[in-house]
């Protein structure tokens, strides 16, 4: 009797005993060449073929055009927002816009609504010149910074309203318009080179858009439509403030 007595209040005492804590999980290391390789990866994946346009998705470093606080994000597959309401593409929309654009290394190229200065610094390895406009200049300022930093010389960011385009410069072989009108804006046709090609999003602010591709002939526009996109509006005019 004593010796079962014994035995239940040891196990009492035993089953009374604090769990010790487990080690915390290690945390996953982040791997930024493994980053990189899946971006691409998923590129390819979704169908970007063109070798030279995959190579500049590869050169040109986005997490240098992504605000801090969406760093860990940077090659995510989706848009990010940055300063003045705008966001930064998702990387398979810059890719696919600039494999639709079509540009060769002789080529002088707008880019319509410049942001954070990652779709001109896309370009700019593929185009002899790139000029980037933007109605915001907080935007253009920070674009400049990232640019000269990295040594993209054949890039410069001007602010102004990108419907107007930048008259004072063209013709352009190409232009790219990274934000959607609703209407084909007539002064950035006028600036296009004859046989040159513009990209841009076209469809109602609040409704359905797609990229455009649209290529000037001696008969006027041809217009091939693409997939179907969701950019935020091209707005008139420079912004007063920001």
């Amino acid at each position: 009797m004593l010796r079962r007595l014994g035995r239940l209040i040891g196990k009492g005492h035993a089953e009374n005993r604090p769990t010790p804590p487990r080690p915390p999980k290690p945390r996953p290391v982040f791997d930024a060449s493994i980053v990189r390789m899946e971006f691409m990866l998923g590129l390819r994946q979704r169908g970007i073929s063109d070798q030279k346009v995959l190579h500049a998705m590869d050169d040109v470093p986005r997490a240098n055009f992504v605000d801090q606080d969406h760093a860990d994000d940077a090659y995510a597959d989706r848009a990010l927002p940055i300063a003045c309401g705008q966001t930064i593409s998702q990387p398979y929309v810059v890719a696919y816009m600039t494999e639709q654009l079509g540009v060769k290394p002789e080529h002088r190229v707008l880019e319509v609504g410049s942001g954070s200065g990652y779709q001109a610094a896309i370009l700019s390895r593929l185009a002899r010149e790139v000029v980037g406009i933007e109605r915001y200049r907080t935007l253009v300022e920070a674009a400049r910074q990232r640019l000269a930093a990295l040594g993209y010389d054949n890039v410069e960011i001007v602010a102004g309203d990108g419907f107007a385009g930048v008259p004072e410069r063209a013709p352009f072989d190409r232009i790219m318009v990274t934000a959607a009108a609703e209407e084909v804006p007539q002064a950035l046709v006028d600036q296009l080179a004859e046989g040159g090609v513009m990209v841009l999003p076209l469809g109602p602010h609040a409704g359905p858009q797609r990229i455009v591709r649209l290529t000037k002939t001696e008969d006027g526009l041809k217009r091939d439509n693409l997939i179907a996109v969701r950019f935020v509006p091209l707005l008139p005019g420079q912004a007063r403030e920001l």
